[in-house]
């Protein structure tokens, strides 16, 4: 029988059933490994009392502090009693009380003087910040003998403080630490001797040791430096071999073709590519032309003219003979890329008069069968949804297994198995972190060979993200605006300290529609009997702790009537949300985008690929329930024409909250990267890797995606020497071991980001 290793042990066989499964439930730790792992949050000196200024309210909070005073206190007539112990660190205080039967035990132990760690969830009363009923260890002790042999022991030692728990206090899961620490010397050290050695790194079993029982602070300093490393270096080289597996698939080169649909595009086209848009393409081009599947993120500013570029490398592949597939996450952004698309080749078609119009039936709008062809070349533009009528999906699906269709833009309908190309050659995938792994690979398997990848992404992203989250795909950046594009003025509206700034944002938004232009408003929630439940399941909470969290998030219907009937009384109001049937939402944004509606309240169907240029002021409601990409995107739905932008932030979060912190960083700046810098450093850490898509807990815990910049880039660096010396690591099973330890199967298919 096969020894299992001491890390993969279950925690039940050494701490006992009721702990592990504390462990398990609340902390998802099941094994030896999982527990070492769990490193400190922070350390506490001996000797040093915790700052007790700054305590988070409603938070679970580990400190260490000493008595000041404690008193009994009774009530109700006698028959109750209160212990109230007050603490001090020598510039703040803090209340603990006990009451009932579990007075006695503290009364006897907590004395003036008397020094502990307590642990418990920080409340206020009176007005003043307490505990109530925490747990505690003492940290001193009365008798002499005690006293020398406890001093022995703490001496000169950091006391750590984990992440922990209601059900388990920090100082229970260092005691837990110090049953399984004995199995940190089996540990297997991932990295060469080599790079260990070059970079002065210690071994990973002392640096296990030294992040959990560390002497000094040069102790914790060496063994997070270490422990960063395995992280990102582990990590890098799973992508790195992805990248190398990637070179050894075969793929059908898509060359220039002259005098192609691409040459008759960019001569008709009424503006000049930007700068940032020729170098992308260029970049894109290269990789086609290769007889290896591109793997390329497109990631850019909003409004940067992502979908120009995507659209030149499909109608270059096109022009070699191959189709491309458009896969859009919602039926609206489907149908607003269908537009975009056939409204950008409307002059060339025009030009060349090659649009032919197929017959009408029941489930077909105008436009989703247009055709983009000539006698000596050409091809179709197809919209494939599942709401389509029959007659018009046949078409659909016969164009696309014919060839006839060279551009395909669909939704998930173009994933399932009767969906046939005759030969895919191109993927765009739009908005990919709303698509699983799954869904991806099943439309990429449909062609002859690996199809070429491009991934596109309105958020942009930190370039140590870029290289961790999709560090298997090469990335370009469209960082420039095309110009006329006008600058967009962003404020806060504090509608519940100054009502009367809502009532000015309502009076802009008149004076908008009045000048000739129209507006959105965002609503977080649709507002229909259906959408309750699952509004109070899935629901961001807002942490402004007031009333604007208390009440349900505002809803499209309802503030549509009230704006109809009140402040844009007399306006064109109508409605946008996912759950409109089809039809009916393309009806309402070609009516939107013609200029016969005033104001469109929305939900975030709008978010992205949503183009208007007539519209200039955007209202979004209960702002402080997005979060800062999100507005980001929203934002840049405006200041698309020539005519100025406005966004308000409405919001009903106090001043000091940090939602409304949030709100005044978005205000503040147009340049998504930094907002999206923003917005990652207030994420939990370890969250980079999108627990939601790979279902599995992050391996990030000391490795900042933010802070650890030149970490993960020396990483990169060394796992791409690594792996280009030894593709299969048959030469460092230690590093192939611990590859499959901390990137499982899944894990490793999420890092395909195709």
């Amino acid at each position: 029988m096969e020894r299992v290793s001491a890390f993969d042990e279950p925690l039940k066989k050494l701490l006992g059933g009721p702990t592990a499964k504390v462990m398990a439930d609340h902390l998802d730790l099941h094994t030896v490994g999982d527990l070492l792992h769990h490193y400190p949050r922070r350390y506490e000196e001996r000797g040093r009392l915790t700052a007790l200024t700054d305590l988070p309210l409603d938070e679970h909070v580990t400190v260490v502090a000493q008595v000041a005073d404690a008193r009994v206190m009774t009530f109700n007539g006698g028959r109750g009693r209160r212990l109230e112990v007050t603490l001090t660190d020598g510039s703040g205080r803090l209340q603990l009380v006990f009451f009932g039967h579990g007075v006695h035990k503290p009364h006897k132990e907590l004395l003036p003087g008397r020094r502990a760690m307590f642990a418990g969830k920080v409340s206020v009363f009176n007005r003043k910040l307490q505990l109530a009923h925490p747990t505690y260890q003492l940290l001193d002790v009365r008798d002499e003998d005690e006293a020398t042999e406890a001093a022995d022991a703490f001496a000169g030692q950091l006391l750590p403080i984990y992440p922990a728990c209601k059900q388990l206090d920090s100082w229970r899961i260092a005691k837990a630490v110090d049953t399984v620490l004995p199995s940190a010397g089996e540990a297997v050290d991932p990295l060469p001797p080599s790079l260990r050695d070059g970079r002065g790194f210690v071994s990973l079993p002392e640096a296990l040791v030294k992040i959990h029982r560390p002497h000094t602070k040069a102790d914790v300093a060496a063994a997070r430096e270490r422990l960063k490393w395995d992280e990102a270096f582990v990590l890098q080289v799973a992508l790195a071999r992805r990248r190398h597996s990637d070179t050894e698939l075969p793929a059908t080169a898509r060359r220039p073709v002259p005098g192609g649909l691409l040459d008759a595009f960019d001569a008709g086209l009424p503006f000049t590519l930007t700068d940032g848009q020729r170098t992308v393409t260029d970049e894109i081009f290269r990789d086609l032309a290769t007889e290896h599947p591109m793997h390329r993120l497109l990631q850019g500013e909003v409004g940067s003219g992502k979908t120009l570029v995507a659209l030149r490398a499909m109608l270059r592949v096109v022009d070699a003979g191959g189709q491309t597939a458009l896969l859009a996450p919602t039926e609206v952004l489907a149908q607003q890329h269908h537009r975009s698309i056939t409204e950008m080749m409307g002059e060339l078609a025009e030009n060349w008069g090659l649009w032919r119009e197929a017959p009408l039936d029941e489930g077909r709008r105008p436009g989703d069968g247009r055709a983009l062809g000539g006698s000596h070349r050409g091809t179709k533009v197809v919209l494939l949804t599942g709401s389509m009528g029959t007659a018009a999906r046949r078409q659909a699906l016969l164009d696309l297994v014919t060839g006839e269709a060279g551009i395909v833009i669909g939704t998930h309908a173009l994933i399932e198995d009767k969906v046939k190309f005759h030969d895919l050659g191109l993927v765009v995938v739009d908005e990919q972190h709303r698509f699983g792994v799954e869904q991806r690979d099943a439309l990429r398997s449909k062609g002859k060979q690996q199809p070429h990848l491009l991934v596109m992404t309105a958020t942009p992203i930190p370039r140590t993200v870029a290289m961790t989250v999709f560090g298997d795909l090469e990335t370009s950046v469209l960082d420039q605006l095309p110009a006329g594009r006008s600058p967009i003025a962003s404020h806060v509206v504090p509608a519940k300290d100054k009502p009367h700034f809502l009532d000015r944002a309502w009076e802009r938004v008149r004076e908008e529609a009045e000048g000739g232009h129209q507006a959105y408003v965002v609503c977080p929630r649709i507002g229909d009997d259906t959408d309750e439940a699952a509004e109070k399941k899935g629901k961001q909470r807002d942490d402004a702790a007031d009333d604007a969290e208390k009440r349900p998030p505002l809803a499209v219907l309802d503030i549509a009537a009230q704006l109809a009937r009140g402040p844009l009384a007399g306006l064109r109001v109508e409605v946008l949300h996912g759950r409109m049937p089809p039809d009916e939402k393309d009806d309402v944004m070609r009516r939107f985008a013609a200029g016969r509606v005033d104001v469109l309240v929305a939900t975030t169907v709008i978010e992205v690929g949503v183009n208007v240029p007539n519209a200039t002021a955007m209202v979004i409601m209960d702002a402080d329930r997005f979060g800062v990409s999100q507005l980001h995107q929203l934002r840049g739905r405006v200041g698309r024409g020539s005519a100025p932008g406005l966004c308000l932030l409405v919001s009903e979060a106090h001043e000091a909250s940090p939602a409304r912190a949030r709100l005044s960083a978005v205000a503040a700046t147009l340049d998504g990267f930094e907002l999206s810098r923003i917005d990652l450093e207030q994420r939990r850490e370890g969250d980079v890797l999108g627990q939601a898509q790979s279902g599995v807990r992050s391996s990030l815990r000391v490795l900042s995606v933010i802070d650890d910049e030149e970490v993960i880039a020396a990483a990169r660096e060394e796992a791409v020497r690594i792996v280009a010396d030894d593709p299969a690591l048959e030469r460092l099973p230690e590093l192939r071991t611990a590859l499959d330890a901390l990137l499982d199967k899944d894990r490793e298919e999420y890092l395909d980001k195709g």
